[in-house]
């Protein structure tokens, strides 16, 4: 874990492009704080030079507002003199602390869009092994609330400190100038103020990160509960997501009425601390004002000043406070923008071959320290070939599709693609020419179109529609009211199971690629629509590279080769009669699948050149 100025440094480095905002706001915050003081300044000058009657007395200071305002005489005939230049040197005043806010409120929203930008960025650049750690709501509150919590500071109390600082010292020499004896009465307890709320800063900054994570793990669970809410109601489960949020709420809850007691301990002893302040001032200048040592208006810019100051500085706790926040949010933002990208080397080939011959060789891997997924593969794919993937789940077929598409490097091996190598190829280069249509299609909350045209953004409508065409869902799209244009839900989540998978399937034949990867994409549909579908695939064959991996035998019959592979090895490989004849692995799962859809008939009474 970081220190606290590693922390404020990462604060520092998050306002870079806008620190010239920042310094703005700084300006203004200094000319609004000295008008300030000049307001308490003229109704001193007043009432010890011009109603006064030991004008003798007066501070040099008060002497020369007179003087300004037209001598001791012309005040005193028109006292409406004073009110004006109050009410001017108030109103610009009052025009400093909109350009202090607007400049300081430029800046924030600006470093708040900057931030989230970088975020997504990042996100979406991450390597797939640690993105899978992460946990979705966590990450969701840390790239929201955590960048409004950084933002809400900027804008709010980052020049507040500024302030604070500036309306404290900006009076300090005319004050001691003025009597140093009413001047110490009017700061003595101020290091006492700031003490305590240093103190308050180290409790609310841990309280505040404990909340916060709590915060993530509530947020989280509400996510994962509404993506999973058929799932909660198909096993009846309402009842146990519904206690288990109340526990996440609950723990929030009680981190909330933690921080809020500390919040509540604060103001009241600081509350205690400022009104001993403001009554050493009273009682100090009574006694300097009975003893004749001050004047009745030096005592009024005493009594006025410290109510300016006195507030600044005590807000600095909650100032304060909010750093505790920020530096927490800060510190949780850039653990995600630490974690490691996508890196393409810098030698990269930019210009991908269009052959979609694969060459595996000696191919090694393994998720973290478990044991290899894959040991030791060795396969030539030729260019146009049909290839068919089958084994027991936890094989590595889908492994191998994640490596092929570099969501993962490999341990051990290679990987060559039309003859290069694909570690030496840019990602996104890479997988535009590889189109996969995995296990669990995604659709987004979209139109229909628009998903298919997620592989080709510059695609016609017609050839979306020789996509769909091809993949068996272009009938079922016409009979929706909007066709096209209908509107498929989060996660498509109004399209049946095999119109998901279909609306997926044109996505990838829509983008034409050098290799097709078909993960499982074809177990909902029917028997029949997933026959005309690989008809439609069989009627490409040369146009691309087809890997086919499922777990319904008779979907690969018509592959070129099907490759069995079981616990990370390559069992078999061979065609489906030459396999299907042959004693292994292939042949015990065609019997078992062949007697089930047989209704237990005997196996060998499948008809062999059809489904069985």
């Amino acid at each position: 874990m970081t220190n606290r100025p590693a922390k404020l440094a990462g604060l520092w480095e998050m306002m870079r492009a806008d620190r010239w905002r920042f310094g703005y706001a700084l300006a203004f915050l200094v000319v609004a704080a000295c008008l300030l003081y000049l307001v308490p300044l003229i109704p001193q000058a007043v009432i010890d030079g011009v109603l006064g009657d030991q004008p003798e007395r007066v501070t040099d200071t008060s002497r020369w507002i007179i003087d300004l305002m037209g001598g001791r005489e012309h005040v005193a005939e028109r006292l409406w003199i004073p009110l004006i230049w109050i009410t001017i040197i108030a109103g610009l005043a009052g025009i400093a602390t909109y350009g202090r806010q607007r400049w300081s409120a430029i800046a924030s929203q600006n470093t708040g869009k900057r931030v989230r930008d970088r975020l997504q960025n990042h996100v979406q650049r991450i390597e797939m092994n640690r993105f899978d750690e992460l946990d979705s709501g966590d990450l969701l509150q840390r790239c929201t609330s955590d960048v409004d919590t950084t933002q809400n500071f900027l804008s709010m109390q980052a020049v507040e400190i500024g302030r604070a600082v500036v309306m404290f010292l900006v009076p300090l020499p005319i004050m001691f100038a003025t009597d140093w004896r009413m001047s110490i009465a009017a700061i003595w307890l101020i290091p006492g103020i700031l003490w305590f709320s240093l103190h308050y800063f180290g409790r609310v900054r841990s309280v505040f990160r404990e909340k916060d994570e709590a915060e993530g793990r509530l947020t989280s669970g509400v996510t994962e509960n509404l993506v999973g809410i058929r799932v909660v109601r198909a096993f009846n489960r309402q009842d146990f997501e519904i206690d288990r949020f109340r526990g996440f709420n609950d723990e929030h809850r009680a981190l909330d009425d933690r921080l809020y007691r500390i919040f509540a301990r604060f103001w009241g002893a600081s509350d205690l601390l400022c009104f001993m302040q403001q009554a050493s001032v009273i009682l100090v200048g009574a006694w300097l004002l009975a003893t004749d040592r001050i004047l009745v208006g030096e005592f009024y810019f005493f009594f006025a000043a410290v109510g300016m100051f006195l507030w600044p500085v005590r807000m600095m706790g909650r100032i304060l406070s909010e750093l505790g926040k920020a530096t927490v949010a800060v510190e949780r933002l850039e653990e995600i923008l630490a974690l490691p990208i996508e890196q393409d080397p810098p030698d990269a080939e930019i210009s991908i071959p269009t052959d979609g011959r694969l060459e595996i060789r000696d191919l090694v891997f393994s998720h973290a320290e478990d044991a290899p997924v894959l040991r030791g593969i060795n396969l030539d794919i030729a260019a146009g070939e049909t290839i068919a993937i089958v084994g027991p789940s936890g094989g590595g077929k889908s492994t191998l599709v994640n490596l092929l598409l570099r969501f993962y490097d490999r341990d051990g091996g290679s990987i060559r693609f039309g003859g290069v190598d694909i570690e030496s190829m840019p990602r996104h280069a890479l997988r535009t020419r590889i189109a996969a249509v995995l296990q669990q299609p995604f659709l987004f909350s979209r139109t229909i179109r628009e998903n298919i045209q997620l592989a080709a953004p510059t695609a016609d409508q017609a050839m979306v529609e020789t996509a769909t065409i091809e993949a068996c869902i272009h009938d079922s799209i016409e009979r929706f009211d909007a066709g096209y244009d209908t509107k498929v839900g989060e996660r498509g989540v109004t399209l049946s199971g095999g119109q998901r998978q279909r609306v997926a399937i044109a996505q990838a034949l829509l983008q034409d690629p050098d290799v097709l990867i078909l993960d499982d994409a074809l177990s909902a549909v029917d028997t029949g629509t997933e026959q005309s579908i690989l008809e439609a695939i069989h009627d490409r064959r040369g146009r691309h590279t087809t890997l086919i991996i499922a777990h319904r035998l008779s979907t690969l019959k018509e592959a070129d080769r099907i490759i069995v592979l079981a616990e990370g090895v390559i069992a078999q490989q061979g065609t489906h009669q030459s396999l299907r004849d042959a004693p292994g692995l292939y042949r015990r799962l065609w019997e078992i699948q062949a007697a089930v859809e047989n209704d237990g008939d005997d196996p060998s009474k499948a008809d062999s050149g059809g489904a069985p």
